[in-house]
C-alpha cells in the first residue's frame, strides 16, 4: 500500500509502468523464495509423515507459482479516503510475506469495493481506476497503454477521466449519464476499457473476468461456502464465468475446508471442459478436478446404445424406486425366522432364537441404512447378543472373541440367507432381464416416505410398455458381459450409492444443469454429500429429451430445493441484435420469462437466401475472414462432415455440431441451416436458441429451406 497522492488530470502512465516492473520483479522473488523453500524443506528433520506433509504443501505451492500463465499484474487500482491505495490482480504479490503487498488479490475482502462501490454508496473508495492493456499481453510494463479513473467519493461523484497512448484503447472522457431507475433499457456500459475488454475478440479457450465482474456477478461469487445457488442465466450474462469465479473464491477464503474435501467441477462434455480449463488456474487455482457426470459414475466402459424410449425410462425419477426396491427385494425376514442361529464355542453351543433374529433384521430394515451398511449392523446386533448369552456363563469377553464369532460359518450363513452380498451389477441385471411388474410394496414402510424425491401425486410403478422399453432383448450370459449403455452407468451408480454412500464434495460447480436427468441429478447430489452447490444453467438451453422444465424441481432432484435461485438476464456477451433475434424463440420455448437484454448496443444480423447451403456457408466464412476475431460454423449433425470438408483455416474457423455447440462463443457465427437444426431432434428449437447465442459480435443465418417462423422477417443481406 502507498500513500494517496493527488495526481494532475492526465496520469502519467509511466509512473503505473515502475509500480508494474516492481511488481514484476517482486514476483520473480516470490518465486525464487517458494523454490528454495522446497529445498530447504526437503532436508528439513521430522517424522515421516510430517516430512511427506510438508513436502507435499511446499511442492504444491511452488507448482502453482510455475503455472501462473503470464500475463499482467494488476487490472485495477482503489484510492480509499483513509489514504491507501490498493493495485488489484489476479494474485497477490508482496516483497516479502509481512510486507503490505504489492498488488492485492482481488479475492480479498478489502477488493469488494472495487466491484460494488458506486456513486450512491462509495464505500470509502474516493476514485477507482481501471487500467488498459494491449490485446494479448504477456505482462511487459510497456504493454500498459490507457487507464481511466471513476471519482467516487471527493465531491466529483461520476466524473470519469482517462488518458491513453498511440495504439492503446481510448479511454474516454465524458461522464456516463445513469438511467432512470423505471428505464427499461439495459444500462450503458461504464467505463470504456471494461467495454473494451468485453468485447475483445474471443480466441481461444474462455478467459477470466476477474478485471469485468459485476456488481451482481460478485454479490454471486462471494457467497458463503455452506450456501447452495442456482444461477438461471441468460446468454452471454456470464454464468459459467461466475460459476468458476466462485469456485475460486472459496478455495482463496476457505482453503482448508474446500482442499480436504475437495471441489468439483462438472460441466457437460470433454468440449467444455478443454474450453474453460484455464480460468481457474489464470486465477491462481491449479489442481481443481474438472469433469463430467459420465467420467465420474463411469464403473464400465460404454459399450452400447439405448434407444429414445429406453432412454427416457432409465433417466426417469421413477427408476429411483424401482432400483431401491429391487435391491432391498434381497432382505429376507422370513429366512431369519425359519430357524434358530447356533454358534458353537469351544464345549458350549450359543443360541438366537428365530423369532429374535427376525425382529434384528426388522428393525434394521426399518431403520433404512445403507445397504452394506445394515449388512453389517445385523451382523453386530446377531453377534452382541450371542455376547450376551455367553458372558452370563463365563463373565465379561475380549474383542478377540467378538472377532472370532463375527467371522464363524454359522454367522456368515445366517447373513447370506436374509442379507446377502450384492453388487450393483447383479440388481441392474435383474431388473434389466425382467423388470419388476411393480415395484410398490404397501407393506413397505419406506412407502410412507419420498425416497427418490419423485414428489406428489408422480405414479412409482412402471407401465407394462415402460418395462418393455427397457428389458434385454437377449440377456448376457452373466452382468460381466453385459454390453452397458450410458443410461445404464446412471443406474448402477444409484445402486452403488444405495449400497455404500460415496465420499462428497465440500462444493460442486455443476454447469449446464437444466440438460441434467433426475437420475443425473441424484448422482451428483450423493456426491454433494454435507457440501453445497452452485448450479448454472438457462431453462431455454434445456435440449435433452428430459431437460427440467422448472428449477425448483430440478433442485429437489439435486438435493437442494432450499437452493436460492438468481436470474442473470443482464448479457454482457451478446450484442442487442443478436438478442433480440433469440428472444424471438422464446414464447415457443416455455422461458419467456428469463428473456436476456444485452449490455452491448449493435451487432450485426445477416440472414443468406441461398441454392447450395454448403457453398452458402463457405461463402459466409469468406466474408467473415476478412474482420477479427473467431468463427464458428455451427449445424445440424448430419451436415457437418461437408462442411469440414472445405477446408477452413484451422486457426480462425471451427466447424461444429449443434450438439455440441453450448457453452460455446465465437466473435463470427454462421448457421447453417436453421430449419435443419430444429428438424433433428425433439428439442431442436432449444437447439437452435443455443446456436443463436453463441455469437460475441456478428451472426450470419445460411439457409435454403424457410427460416422457423418466429425468425421470418429478419433482414436479409
Amino acid at each position: 500500500m502507498q500513500p494517496l497522492r493527488h495526481d494532475p488530470l492526465r496520469y502519467d502512465l509511466d509512473e503505473e509502468r515502475d509500480h508494474h516492473d516492481a511488481c514484476r520483479a517482486a514476483l520473480a522473488r516470490m518465486i525464487e523464495g517458494v523454490e528454495e523453500q522446497v529445498v530447504t524443506g526437503e532436508d528439513t528433520a521430522a517424522s515421516g509423515a510430517d516430512a511427506e506433509a510438508l513436502g507435499y504443501h511446499l511442492r504444491s505451492r511452488a507448482k502453482v507459482f510455475r503455472e501462473m500463465p503470464p500475463g499482467p499484474l494488476f487490472f485495477g487500482r482503489l484510492d480509499r479516503t483513509d489514504g491507501q491505495i490498493h493495485h488489484i490482480g489476479r494474485r497477490r504479490v508482496a516483497e516479502h510475506p509481512a510486507a503490505p503487498p504489492l498488488v492485492v488479490d482481488w479475492r480479498a475482502p478489502v477488493c469488494r469495493a472495487y466491484y460494488q462501490a458506486g456513486a450512491k454508496d462509495p464505500q470509502g473508495v474516493v476514485r477507482r481506476r481501471r487500467f488498459g492493456w494491449a490485446p494479448g499481453s504477456l505482462g511487459a510494463s510497456e504493454d500498459l497503454t490507457a487507464l481511466e479513473d471513476e471519482y467516487l467519493g471527493d465531491g466529483r461523484t461520476g466524473e470519469r477521466a482517462g488518458a491513453d497512448v498511440p495504439g492503446g484503447p481510448r479511454a474516454q472522457g465524458e461522464p456516463s449519464a445513469p438511467s432512470p431507475p423505471s428505464a427499461p433499457s439495459p444500462p450503458s456500459p461504464p467505463s470504456a476499457i471494461l467495454a473494451g475488454e468485453i468485447e475483445r475478440p474471443r480466441v481461444g479457450p474462455m478467459r477470466d473476468i476477474a478485471a469485468t465482474l459485476q456488481p451482481e456477478q460478485d454479490d454471486l461469487v462471494r457467497s458463503g461456502p455452506a450456501t447452495s445457488i442456482c444461477v438461471q442465466g441468460a446468454p452471454g450474462t456470464g454464468k459459467t464465468a461466475v460459476g468458476l469465479h466462485r469456485a475460486a473464491y472459496l478455495l482463496y477464503t476457505h482453503p482448508q475446508r474446500l482442499r480436504r474435501s475437495g471441489l468439483l467441477v462438472l460441466g457437460p462434455n470433454r468440449t467444455f471442459l478443454s474450453y474453460i480449463a484455464e480460468v481457474l488456474p489464470a486465477l491462481g487455482e491449479t489442481g481443481v478436478r474438472q469433469s463430467t457426470v459420465h467420467d465420474e459414475i463411469a464403473r464400465h466402459e460404454v459399450r452400447a446404445e439405448d434407444d429414445e424410449a429406453a432412454a427416457l425410462v432409465k433417466h426417469d425419477i421413477r427408476m429411483a424406486e424401482v432400483l431401491r426396491r429391487a435391491l432391498y427385494a434381497r432382505v429376507d425376514q422370513a429366512s431369519a425366522g425359519a430357524e434358530d442361529l447356533v454358534v458353537p464355542d469351544g464345549s458350549y453351543q450359543w443360541r438366537v432364537p428365530a423369532r429374535e433374529l427376525a425382529g434384528i433384521v426388522a428393525a434394521v430394515r426399518e431403520e433404512a441404512p445403507p445397504y452394506a451398511t445394515g449388512r453389517e449392523r445385523v451382523r453386530a446386533r446377531v453377534v452382541r447378543a450371542l455376547q450376551l448369552r455367553a458372558e452370563r456363563r463365563a463373565g465379561v469377553l475380549g474383542a478377540a472373541w467378538t472377532r472370532r464369532i463375527e467371522r464363524a460359518r454359522p454367522v456368515t450363513a445366517c447373513l447370506d440367507a436374509c442379507w446377502p452380498k450384492v453388487t450393483p451389477e447383479e440388481v441392474l441385471a435383474e431388473v434389466l432381464t425382467e423388470p419388476p411388474v411393480d415395484p410398490v410394496d404397501p407393506a413397505d414402510p419406506a412407502d410412507s416416505a419420498d425416497p427418490a424425491g419423485a414428489g406428489e401425486g408422480v405414479r412409482v410403478g412402471l407401465t407394462p410398455a415402460e418395462r418393455a422399453a427397457i428389458r434385454w432383448t437377449r440377456p448376457p450370459r452373466s452382468y460381466r458381459s453385459a454390453r452397458w449403455t450410458a443410461a445404464d452407468l446412471v443406474l448402477l451408480d444409484e445402486l452403488a450409492g444405495l449400497i455404500e454412500r460415496p465420499e462428497g464434495y465440500a462444493h460442486l460447480v455443476v454447469d449446464e444443469a437444466q440438460d441434467l436427468s433426475p437420475m443425473e441429478c441424484r448422482a451428483i447430489a450423493r456426491r454433494a454429500g454435507f457440501g453445497s452447490l452452485t448450479v448454472l444453467g438457462d431453462l431455454a438451453q434445456g435440449t435433452t429429451p428430459w431437460a427440467a422444465r422448472d428449477w425448483p424441481s430440478q433442485l429437489a432432484h439435486l438435493g437442494k430445493p432450499d437452493a436460492t435461485i438468481v436470474p442473470l438476464t443482464t448479457g454482457y456477451r451478446v450484442p442487442a441484435a443478436v438478442v433480440d433475434l433469440a428472444n424471438r424463440l422464446l414464447p415457443e420455448l416455455g422461458a419467456a420469462d428469463w428473456a436476456g437484454r444485452s449490455l452491448r448496443a449493435g451487432g450485426e444480423v445477416t440472414v443468406r437466401p441461398v441454392d447450395d447451403v454448403p457453398a452458402g456457408v463457405a461463402e459466409a466464412v469468406r466474408a467473415a475472414l476478412a474482420e477479427e476475431g473467431s468463427i464458428g460454423v455451427i449445424a445440424a449433425d448430419a451436415a457437418v462432415g461437408p462442411l469440414r470438408e472445405y477446408g477452413f483455416p484451422a486457426d480462425r474457423v471451427t466447424v461444429v455440431p449443434a450438439s455440441l455447440a453450448k457453452g460455446l462463443e465465437y466473435d463470427h457465427v454462421v448457421v447453417a441451416e436453421p430449419a435443419a437444426i430444429v428438424a433433428a431432434e425433439q428439442r431442436g428449437p432449444h437447439r437452435l436458441y443455443v446456436a443463436l447465442t453463441r455469437a460475441v459480435s456478428r451472426l450470419d443465418l445460411v439457409h435454403a429451406r424457410p427460416l422457423p417462423a418466429a425468425l421470418v422477417g429478419t433482414g436479409e443481406g
